[in-house]
């Protein structure tokens, strides 16, 4: 398990990744439930240092490779929750599912190049633990404007 560790943490190394504190809820909710062996995390949005990175509609304000990059912060902001949770991310055994939500612009359909940023920064980083089943949901709007929202379900040991 060290040795995975490790790997792990020279993958979150050479993609320039470093883990901080996890995000604040915006309300009254927590970041995660534990239900041993699973850790559901609450919907994030691209927040970098507790600001918006991401706003705006996908198709519309955001470009699709916007968009893609906005998944893949919800992801970074999920690797601090799930550090701060299991104390270690060589406790994941697998991601198993994944909601993306895409304030989408009404006529972008691309929803699942986007949530690409995502999947790929989980498999980047978990290798096959990192595969998953997800649904890319376009909606009307999400909080403060985001571009992106995330929720996962992480089975860890």
């Amino acid at each position: 398990m060290l040795a995975e560790q490790r790997t792990i943490e020279t993958r979150l190394e050479a993609l320039n990744i470093t883990l901080d504190s996890p995000p604040k809820p915006s309300g009254n909710y927590v970041p995660y439930t534990m239900a041993a062996p699973y850790l559901y995390l609450s919907g994030v949005t691209p927040k970098v240092s507790g600001l918006l990175k991401y706003k705006g509609k996908v198709g519309q304000d955001v470009t699709k490779e916007q968009g893609y990059q906005a998944a893949r912060q919800c992801i970074i902001n999920h690797l601090n929750t799930m550090q701060a949770a299991l104390g270690s991310l060589d406790r994941v055994v697998s991601i198993v599912k994944m909601e993306g939500f895409i304030h989408a612009a009404p006529d972008f359909y691309e929803l699942p190049d986007v949530l690409n940023g995502a999947s790929d920064l989980l498999v980047e980083v978990f290798g096959e633990k990192g595969v998953h089943a997800r649904s890319a949901i376009g909606v009307a709007a999400l909080p403060g404007g985001a571009a992106v929202e995330v929720e996962l379900i992480v089975r860890f040991e």
